[in-house]
């Protein structure tokens, strides 16, 4: 299995960013949290000067969509708390050889963190603040905010604890996490650690402008800073630096650099590094004490396997040529459902767990099959309905030039 190696950037016949246009061209492209997100699509920018189309990679929609498969599987059946009051007892009892191999669902959110420390360096290459900022905006909050309003009036209508009126008000901004206020949708904690690495990376990279020397200068002075936040226990730079995640964005960006300029050994030891320490603050997150009562006692060597498999796959989907020439259209499709998948599954799925659990004659796995399949048809309703048509138009909105009152 080979890797992608591009054309020198002396040799390349692309635009002044050194990408080629031909065929054997990388192609540029954005979540979080994600972002996931966790959360990107994977749509490149404008091409270049010469014209020619660059090619969207596919294969890292599909990737995305398993992520968030797999952290829905967690919240479905590989944890205990809210999920037992839908399900009425514990997935451990109703699923008994799967409730563990689910419980590392969770891993799915590192993968997501992966994928976008790639995409938001293909996505803010060349591009200037304003717009990488209107990117991330008109990309992340259309979804959001309709996935708010939705969860909200459906937990009302169930009869489901809402939140306050103030902290509901709040979740509009996306910074409530910040703010103190209570969370509408339980993955948005992504979507925070999202915003502070497209902070981060706006700052130090896309503000002064994106060089391969700059992208490493700041994935080295940003690991050396998390790892300080880490160990000195301050909480504001624990709070900026992200230590238990921030080796997945940075490797993501060392597999973008090798992507962009060919292999080198400064690239792949970011990759190397960001694999080193990202397993080891895995490991330190998902796997508790023997002693420690858990809903299901992780192995440490199948989390180093799945964040190894993380980083293999998100390097495969991109450098491995028949494989980042994927372009089944179904791929893309997939991509699109990821992001509203992921914000709307976990709440609502309880609510149709719930219903269709303790109202029908569905078995359990019946159950389980159609919660999923209902979620990806909202997801694809709120792609058509919402991020399609608003979007845009959020977008034409913030680029209009100020008119000075």
């Amino acid at each position: 299995m080979s890797l992608h190696l591009p054309a020198p950037i002396g040799e390349s016949p692309g635009g002044p960013d050194g990408s080629a246009a031909a065929a054997p061209v990388m192609p540029t492209a954005q979540d979080n949290a994600g972002s996931m997100p966790l959360p990107e699509a994977v749509t490149p920018p404008p091409a270049p000067s010469s014209g020619q189309p660059r090619r969207r990679l596919r294969a890292l929609d599909g990737l995305r969509l398993i992520a968030a498969l797999m952290v829905c599987m967690y919240h479905y059946a590989g944890r205990d708390g809210d999920i037992t009051h839908a399900w009425g007892q514990t997935p451990k009892h109703i699923f008994p050889d799967l409730a563990g191999p689910f419980s590392y669902g969770p891993l799915g959110v590192q993968i997501f963190f992966i994928i976008s420390g790639f995409v938001i360096s293909l996505s803010g290459w060349g591009r200037s603040l304003k717009d990488f900022t209107i990117s991330r905006v008109t990309r992340l909050y259309p979804a959001y905010w309709a996935a708010i309003i939705l969860v909200t009036a459906v937990f009302a209508a169930a009869g489901y604890k809402t939140v306050s009126q103030t902290d509901f008000v709040t979740n509009f901004t996306m910074l409530q996490m910040p703010a103190g206020a209570d969370r509408v949708l339980g993955v948005c904690w992504t979507l925070w650690a999202e915003m502070r690495f497209y902070l981060l990376f706006a700052l130090f990279v896309v503000w002064p402008g994106a060089t391969k020397q700059r992208v490493l200068v700041f994935c080295a002075l940003w690991t050396a800073g998390a790892l300080y936040a880490g160990s000195s226990k301050q909480a504001f730079l624990e709070l900026v630096l992200m230590p238990n995640y921030a080796p997945f964005f940075v490797g993501g960006m060392g597999l973008y650099l090798v992507y962009r300029f060919g292999h080198d050994a400064m690239s792949w030891g970011v990759v190397l590094v960001g694999f080193l320490l990202g397993q080891r603050y895995a490991v330190q997150d998902l796997v508790a004490p023997a002693k420690m009562h858990v809903f299901h006692h992780r192995s440490p060597t199948i989390v180093i396997a799945i964040v190894a498999l993380g980083f293999i796959a998100v390097a495969a989907v991109t450098l491995v040529p028949w494989i980042s020439r994927i372009n089944w259209g179904w791929l893309t499709t997939a991509g699109a459902l990821t992001y509203p998948f992921y914000l709307v599954h976990e709440h609502l799925g309880w609510v149709a767990i719930d219903k269709l659990h303790h109202h029908t004659s569905l078995p359990a796995g019946g159950v389980f099959v159609v919660t999923v399949l209902m979620m990806l048809v909202l997801a694809w309703l709120m792609n058509r309905l919402i991020e399609k048509p608003f979007a845009p138009r959020l977008k034409r909105l913030l680029s209009r030039v100020p008119v000075r009152v």
